[in-house]
């Protein structure tokens, strides 16, 4: 597995990293086996980024990245998030960005994963109530303290980004980057690259949708959030699937799978862009980690262009996009 370094001086990561947050929550039933199998069979085939939050599954997918880790911990550079505050009612989703919850927050982690030191800590969603400054001058001191390697943001705005770093160096910026979410083209991540930051894509696949393995919500048990999103339903979900069904056609000249000829897109974006794909499968593990050795050729990277342009795809990336923007 090739490696990308997480900012100019944070830690060397494998190109492709592994998003662990479906082996809690979200995506139906997980089998809590299973998963620890793949993490621990995506760190025997070189894949060493991985990424987990507070928020998934309450404190669950913290707990279980933990297990998995034990005894290897040498092996891993561990990414986990704060900011994102969740309530008894399970659609409730509140941010808190205040210096006391960032060390309070930070502290709880530390303990449900098992570890002395997280390597990369980012802030979920930015608390619009409390400057940017104030929060990553807490994060900074995490740093200073030794809990934290490396420090970074999500979902944040190119402004954002250039205070948080005036602030203190950010390593990587986390946001939605695939064939089919390219808003942080035009400025976000000119920005990142201007301040040497890297670009961490979460739902390279669009939640699976560049798979082509999913023709409809309807095949989605009830428990699956995607089964209520823009994307995967009504007349949205046909185009879409229209879209997909070009990119199988290139996928199939290149000799590829979608999803690995996607992997392979983001990865020609540039060496600062890092994909982590989520899975609890170990069969979809093993496609997404060989998708590092397609090679695109500038025609194909031309062709895939051409048949999904940025803008062409159907439907807002969630039911609800108002808590996710600044």
């Amino acid at each position: 597995m090739n490696r990308r370094r997480l900012g100019q001086k944070g830690p060397e990561v494998s190109a492709i990293g592994l998003g662990c947050m479906g082996m809690s929550e979200f995506y139906g039933e997980a089998d809590e086996a299973e998963s620890i199998a793949v993490i621990h069979h995506a760190l025997d085939l070189g894949v060493n980024f991985l990424d987990t939050a507070d928020q998934y599954g309450r404190g669950h997918n913290e707990e279980l990245v933990g297990r998995a880790i034990s005894g290897r911990r040498d092996e891993v550079v561990l990414a986990t998030k704060f900011g994102i505050v969740r309530g008894e009612d399970p659609a409730f989703r509140g941010v808190d960005g205040s210096p006391d919850y960032v060390r309070k927050a930070a502290d709880a982690s530390l303990q449900r994963l098992g570890l002395d030191h997280i390597d990369l800590y980012y802030l979920h969603r930015r608390d619009p109530k409390v400057p940017i400054e104030d929060t990553v001058g807490a994060m900074g001191e995490l740093v200073a303290a030794g809990k934290v390697g490396q420090i970074g943001l999500s979902e944040v705005s190119a402004e954002t980004l250039r205070k948080a770093h005036a602030t203190h160096p950010i390593a990587a910026l986390q946001s939605e980057y695939s064939l089919f979410t390219r808003r942080l083209e035009a400025e976000i991540l000119p920005t990142a690259r201007e301040l040497g930051i890297a670009l961490v894509a979460y739902s390279p696949i669009s939640r699976g949708l560049l798979s082509g393995k999913l023709a409809s919500s309807d095949e989605l048990p009830d428990d699956d959030f995607r089964k209520h999103q823009p994307r995967f339903t009504g007349e949205n979900a046909v185009r879409n699937n229209a879209l997909v069904a070009e990119v199988r056609k290139i996928a199939e000249e290149v000799g590829c799978t979608p999803a690995q000829l996607s992997l392979a897109w983001l990865l020609a974006q540039g060496e600062d862009v890092i994909p982590i794909p989520g899975t609890k499968r170990l069969r979809y593990l093993e496609e997404n980690a060989a998708a590092a050795d397609v090679t695109l050729t500038s025609a194909q990277l031309a062709a895939i262009d051409a048949a999904v342009p940025a803008g062409a795809v159907a439907g807002d990336r969630y039911a609800n996009m108002a808590p996710l923007e600044e």
